[in-house]
């Protein structure tokens, strides 16, 4: 029996905006999959992501041929700021699983004041219409505490590979951070990722 036929097939869909390590998020994670021994494809559409634009990628994990992803085909979205999880909420396929950092970084529409940003409670209550399994966490804080405010998008793959819903756990990520990851961003993406694998 080949690898593809023992693996559990996952698509995940990140969004978020440019600045925020979206796209560094996505290739941690992939490495991680792939350091596990899973079959991994990857996409990024990059947007606008010098402008603090949005910022979008893709995660197939179990065997996939390509990184296309249809509206309605992801089984997770992994949301970096909370108006862009709403946004991309119609790439959930109903019933599936949504991590999103609640602290907002609002566009630039909305810091010119051109657009309003919605309220955190109607964007957990449409996320939860959608999501069979969500949870928000205050991203940007806990990665200040924990000593980078970049280092939010590891509480949040944190909080996912401790949720059992990935092929792997929080141990497998620690190990990717310390692989992968400049020595200097070690100690405050490993305290990142306690605070988010604590946070179930």
């Amino acid at each position: 029996m080949s690898t593809q036929d023992t693996q559990k097939k996952m698509r995940i869909y990140f969004t978020g905006v440019g600045g925020q390590g979206t796209l560094t998020a996505t290739t941690l994670l992939a490495r991680t999959a792939l350091d596990a021994g899973l079959d991994v494809v990857a996409g990024e559409v990059h947007g606008m992501a010098q402008r603090g634009g949005v910022v979008e990628s893709v995660l197939l994990l179990g065997g996939w041929r390509s990184p296309k992803l249809d509206l309605g085909e992801a089984d997770l979205l992994l949301g970096f700021e909370p108006l862009e999880t709403l946004r991309g909420l119609s790439y959930l396929r109903p019933g599936g699983a949504i991590f999103s950092n609640s602290d907002p970084l609002p566009p630039l529409s909305v810091s010119l004041g051109q657009a309003p940003y919605p309220d955190l409670a109607h964007i957990e209550a449409k996320a939860r219409e959608v999501g069979g399994h969500c949870r928000f966490l205050p991203c940007r804080t806990l990665g200040r505490q924990a000593g980078s405010v970049q280092s939010g998008n590891t509480v949040l793959l944190g909080a996912v590979c401790a949720s059992g819903l990935l092929p792997f756990g929080p141990d497998a990520l620690a190990a990717a951070i310390k692989k992968y990851l400049p020595s200097k961003l070690h100690a405050s993406n490993l305290a990142a990722l306690e605070l988010g694998s604590s946070s179930q």
